[in-house]
């Protein structure tokens, strides 16, 4: 089976549009981006989401959804002029929204009302959602929100973290007290999100365009061999790397 040409050297520009803005600064504890999404399919096209762990809000098709971490990339399929609007929540901050640990919503879509109640917003722009999760925001002030916030920013920032023992140790914290700690607040363990934050770097010496040396590459993000490196970027991408580089 041939290849979508439109998912090729960056065609897909031609058919979508994104665009990102920034939370009030009351928010922004919270909420890490606003975003949107435009797209115009006379054909139906497979759009490839690969995911980070953030829990969405997102409002589409005439409907409003909390969309949990999602453990590996999804496939939706695009047709047709249609529009998203959505809300990153930062990583670690939905638990004081959902009341509940985020791992129960781990790969599950849930409608919005279950978390928000009925008085969702129908003007989707940034103002007007700004507007509505300000009334919503969390009364209380739980320490452990903040950790793992901390806990996230460190992955994300030190490329030096490329293993649980080493974030443990940074953050005084036991295996299991850290596990825990993910699961709870996260939605997804800190072996996940290491190894997302690692693949990141892949994708953007990618998107930097210039010749790759792979081995040097997996070596560099910690794993012991270019194989391990590749299975892992094939089940977070749904794609080896050199197939994914083609997007570029």
């Amino acid at each position: 089976m041939g290849r979508d040409v439109r998912e090729l050297r960056s065609a897909w520009t031609r058919f979508q549009r994104h665009a990102f803005h920034l939370p009030s600064p009351a928010l922004a504890p919270w909420v890490e981006r606003y975003w949107e999404a435009r797209w115009d399919y006379a054909e139906p096209y497979r759009q490839k989401i690969v995911p980070y762990p953030n829990v969405h809000l997102s409002f589409g098709r005439g409907r409003a959804d909390v969309n949990g971490v999602s453990s590996g990339y999804q496939t939706k399929v695009l047709e047709g002029r249609d529009h998203v609007f959505g809300v990153a929540f930062r990583p670690g901050c939905f638990r004081p929204f959902l009341g509940a640990s985020v791992s129960t919503i781990t790969d599950r879509v849930v409608p919005a009302t279950e978390v928000f109640g009925p008085d969702l917003p129908t003007t989707l722009d940034a103002p007007t959602v700004d507007a509505f999760l300000l009334r919503h925001l969390p009364n209380d002030d739980d320490p452990r929100v903040r950790q793992a916030v901390a806990a996230v920013e460190l992955i994300a920032k030190d490329k030096a973290v490329t293993r649980v023992e080493h974030l443990a140790d940074e953050l005084g914290l036991s295996m299991r007290g850290l596990q825990r700690l993910f699961a709870e607040y996260v939605g997804i363990g800190p072996k996940w999100v290491i190894r997302r934050y690692r693949l990141h770097e892949v994708t953007a010496r990618m998107a930097a365009g210039g010749a790759i040396d792979w081995a040097a590459l997996a070596a560099d993000l910690g794993y012991a061999d270019q194989g391990h490196f590749i299975r892992d970027f094939k089940s977070m991408f749904g794609e080896p790397p050199t197939w994914y580089a083609q997007r570029y």
